[in-house]
Parts: C-alpha cells; sequence; structure tokens
C-alpha cells in the first residue's frame, strides 16, 4: 500500500525504540516505594500514557509532584542499556529530510531525549509531554507537531504502536500507521498495520514523501 505525505509523525516507545523492560523495571520499583499493591498495579496501562496520568490514578493529589519526580529519575537513570532501536528505524530516519518528520511522545522531554541519545537518534523535531496540556488519546500533540513543521494535519502520517497514540492521530485528522510492537493487530485501528519499521519504505520528492508499506 502507498501513502503521500508531506510529513511523517512518530511515536518514540514502542515505535522507534523500545524501552519496555526499563519502563516496567521502573515503574514496578515505583510502586513498591509508594505502597501501591500488586493487583491494583497490574490494573494499570502504562504503555503510551504520560506519567502524570499514571500517577494520578494510583496516587492522591497531596504526593503526586513528588511520585512523579521520582518516577522521572528513575528511568532517566535507567536508560543506560535500557533502550533498544527498534528495526527499521535507523534506515528510515535517515532517508528522511529535516523539516519532514517529529517525534511525539507521551514521555516528558527529559526522559524523551535521554532515551534518543542512548538510541543514537537525534531529533530534528520533538513534542513532549512538557509541551501540551492532554496528552494522547486528545489530538493536541500531534496538532502541534504538525503547526510546528508548518504542515496541514491532513497531509502528515503518524506511526504509532499503542491504541491510545492511534485514537491521538485519528482524531488529529491524520492517516496511521500502526505497529505490532506492543500490541496485537487486533487492537489497533489504523489505515496501515505492519510488523514494525522495516516494513516501510520512503521515497523523497519535490512534491513531499511516497510511503510503501507491506501491510
Amino acid at each position: 500500500m502507498k501513502l503521500h505525505a508531506e510529513a511523517l509523525l512518530f511515536d518514540n516507545d514502542g515505535t522507534l525504540v523500545s524501552s519496555s523492560e526499563s519502563v516496567q523495571r521502573c515503574w514496578t520499583l515505583w510502586a513498591r516505594e509508594y505502597g501501591i499493591g500488586e493487583e491494583d498495579f497490574a490494573r494499570v496501562e502504562l504503555h503510551g500514557r504520560p506519567a502524570v496520568e499514571i500517577v494520578a490514578e494510583l496516587l492522591p493529589a497531596a504526593v503526586r509532584a513528588g511520585a512523579l519526580a521520582r518516577i522521572e529519575t528513575l528511568e532517566i537513570e535507567d536508560v543506560a542499556g535500557g533502550v533498544v532501536l527498534l528495526p527499521g528505524t535507523k534506515d528510515l530516519l535517515s532517508a528522511l529530510p529535516a523539516g519532514r518528520w517529529a517525534v511525539v511522545t507521551s514521555a516528558t522531554r527529559a526522559l524523551a531525549e535521554a532515551r534518543l541519545r542512548e538510541a543514537g537518534i537525534d531529533v530534528p523535531e520533538l513534542v513532549a509531554a512538557d509541551d501540551v496540556t492532554r496528552g494522547k488519546p486528545d489530538p493536541e500533540p500531534f496538532l502541534l507537531a504538525a503547526r510546528r513543521l508548518g504542515v496541514d494535519p491532513a497531509r502528515c502520517v503518524v506511526f504509532e504502536d499503542a491504541p491510545a497514540g492511534l485514537a491521538a492521530g485519528r482524531a488529529a485528522g491524520m492517516r496511521t500507521v500502526a505497529l505490532t510492537t506492543t500490541h496485537g493487530a487486533a487492537e489497533l485501528d489504523a489505515d496501515v498495520v505492519v510488523r514494525d519499521l522495516s516494513a516501510v519504505t520512503v521515497q523523497v520528492t519535490r512534491e513531499g514523501l511516497t510511503l510503501g508499506t507491506d501491510g
């Protein structure tokens, strides 16, 4: 299948890189520190959500600020050796000119930059949790990325591995490509579903970007 676009917007964790083991390790330690029971913790979806939302779901307001700072510290300290490039990431990003792509993540800027540096990714534009008032599945993060790149949202393609991110992309009026790196295909509502970025090719022209997928 072919898609045409002016800009590509990528989620980070689960799309460009994998930090799932680090995330689970850090949040499990954090939950123990804050006395959160295993059953309560197991019911919470960690992937693809801002930490502020997860903390708010689990703890009373009086301790949330400190708890949020603590999980960010744990995750940043765990970056070394805890982040790996997913298949196809390097080849696809290296084919894209600056100004034609951005990373849109639910992580804070400090954590996102730490993970990207660890993976060796230089990002021309980054929209992080700090930049928005409403995170995914709200469309605000993707709409902000399109605005910063100066591109019509309808001319953007979103790459995501999480249902919340795909919902945000659709709500922004963008086409979506889902990766089955963290969720099964049946859970992912997208224009195209692929295994990972190794299934995506791109051709850069004066008119924009032409994407080929095996989805």
